[in-house]
């Protein structure tokens, strides 16, 4: 086993870390001192460490991990689950391949990547940030895959905190709409508005890495964290 960097963030996996609030929490990684693995289907345009998964297939997932780990010299300090996707429409008009594939990659994924993370997470007493949503807390119509999963997320994570009290420290982050390509070549009805406040990728990716930095024992259960105008939540 390698020995620990010199700061408290050390070594993170980011799942989705080519784009959005997953690239976002690469660069506020590096900026904090630390190493930052990536999974994703696509490569991304920083130079990191970079393993290609799609996470809609749980033994792709592991596979990734279990490499980024062994390049990263076996030590793994922190999980951040930003990867997502979504279907918008109503549940008998979506393509149960569409609707499934969320689930797949939202949650099994998810846990997936977790499952296989765990045995050095727990040698490091590490820590892993899942990423739900705030319509894993509010359900809305023309959402129902979405939910399902990030409803999934919050439940898995709850439970996965207890699970693991004393070995490893477990976040659930709740973010609400953030500035990022997640809603590109939307119909209309499923874009926010023209006009609407969203949080900045960064300033949520910043919250992230302060959970991730927190020492042994002391853990940030769960933050909510979007824009005061934000109209999914509460």
């Amino acid at each position: 086993m390698s020995q620990p960097t010199n700061n408290r963030l050390g070594t993170v996996l980011i799942t989705g870390g080519a784009s959005g609030l997953g690239a976002a929490t690469v660069d506020a990684v590096h900026a904090a001192g630390g190493v930052a693995l990536v999974i994703d289907r696509d490569k991304p345009d920083s130079d990191v460490i970079w393993e290609y998964a799609d996470l809609a297939y749980s033994e792709d997932a592991e596979r990734a991990v279990r490499t980024l780990i062994d390049r990263a010299g076996g030590r793994l300090d922190a999980v951040f689950t930003a990867a997502g996707v979504d279907s918008c429409g109503k549940l008998d008009e979506v393509a149960t391949e569409d609707w499934e594939r969320v689930v797949r990659v939202n949650l099994l994924g998810t846990a997936a990547v977790i499952r296989a993370a765990l045995p050095a997470l727990r040698a490091s007493r590490g820590t892993i940030v899942t990423v739900a949503s705030t319509l894993g807390l509010k359900a809305l119509p023309d959402a129902t895959a979405y939910c399902a999963s990030k409803f999934g997320v919050v439940g898995l994570t709850r439970a996965l905190a207890a699970e693991t009290a004393g070995e490893v420290g477990v976040t659930l982050l709740v973010p609400g709409g953030m500035h990022t390509a997640f809603f590109d070549g939307r119909p209309a009805q499923y874009a926010p508005p023209p006009g609407i406040e969203l949080n900045k990728p960064e300033d949520v990716a910043a919250t992230a890495v302060f959970a991730m930095s927190q020492p042994p024992g002391c853990e940030i259960r769960e933050m909510v964290v979007c824009h005061s105008t934000e109209q999914s939540w509460p």
